[in-house]
């Protein structure tokens, strides 16, 4: 049975389809964020941060949701706190804090029954994914997007000019935190399909892709978002047809579709500047 034929037939891959595309359009948005802001290591940090809460959770019966949002939070201020009362720079900072909450996640995890649950909590696995999950996803992703949308010009100004973001007395540390919450909520929505290990992949890769083809920001948050579901589709498509690992699947897709732009963008593409740059040295051989 084909990919289009199972889609139509069974009901859980076309729950992981439509999962797989809201989490590729939330990453693909905050991901932009995320790389003008030089922010990738705190996206590994968050992501990894959120072990602890997840596991938890596990133990306790609960919903994973509510122990991954706030052990993400709590490593985000703890950053920041660091880093704001110590001769401790950013980077370091992020450093102890999320190898400290990933080592406490791998112990609790020690008292958890199924060592199945690891493998779902750190490389996702969309195809089981619950309808309380998508939900928890779709609700994650409006909030998001519509966040996105009512201070577009406030993220604008602080990402690309941090200080003309406070001579023109905007809250530029609000601005940092309210972004970090945005991303533990992505992480936290992308733990099912992608997992721990791999949703840095997908905050980060689909957004690169689109800053190699743009120079707009609003243009780049589109592509990222598009590049984002494609992957996702992509991925999906593949792991069932093969019998692959989803989340890994997925994020080799985006790969894929960064090393083409890598090579092939019109203005960025190493093939593209390869040629131009023979061409002015012909011409100049010529004159």
């Amino acid at each position: 049975m084909n990919f289009i034929e199972a889609l139509i037939q069974y009901g859980f891959l076309q729950k992981a389809l439509l999962t797989s595309i809201m989490v590729g359009i939330i990453c693909g948005v905050i991901g932009c964020f995320i790389i003008l802001r030089g922010m990738a290591l705190m996206g590994d940090a968050i992501s990894h941060a959120v072990l602890p809460g997840v596991a938890l959770s596990y133990i306790l019966g609960i919903n994973f949701f509510f122990g991954a949002v706030f052990t993400g939070l709590i490593t985000a201020l703890g950053i920041g706190f660091i880093s704001n009362n110590s001769r401790i720079k950013n980077d370091v900072s992020i450093g102890i804090m999320f190898t400290a909450a990933f080592a406490s996640g791998i112990i609790l995890i020690t008292f958890m029954k199924s060592s199945t649950d690891l493998y779902h909590i750190l490389f996702g696995n969309v195809l089981a994914v619950r309808p309380s999950e998508m939900m928890s996803t779709l609700i994650i992703g409006i909030f998001i997007l519509v966040s996105i949308y009512v201070f577009y010009k406030e993220l604008l100004v602080s990402s690309f000019d941090p200080t003309m973001a406070a001579a023109y007395g905007l809250p530029t540390k609000v601005i940092h935190y309210f972004l970090m919450a945005l991303l533990t909520l992505v992480t936290v929505a992308s733990l099912q399909t992608v997992g721990i290990i791999l949703v840095v992949a997908m905050l980060i890769t689909p957004a690169s892709t689109a800053y190699l083809l743009t120079d707009r920001l609003w243009v780049m948050l589109y592509l990222s978002a598009g590049i984002g579901v494609l992957s996702a589709i992509l991925g999906l498509y593949f792991s069932y047809t093969y019998n692959l690992a989803s989340g890994a699947t997925i994020v080799l897709a985006a790969t894929a579709l960064f090393i083409l732009a890598f090579l092939f963008s019109p203005k960025q593409g190493l093939i593209w500047r390869t040629i131009k740059s023979a061409r002015k040295r012909e011409m100049h051989a010529q004159s």
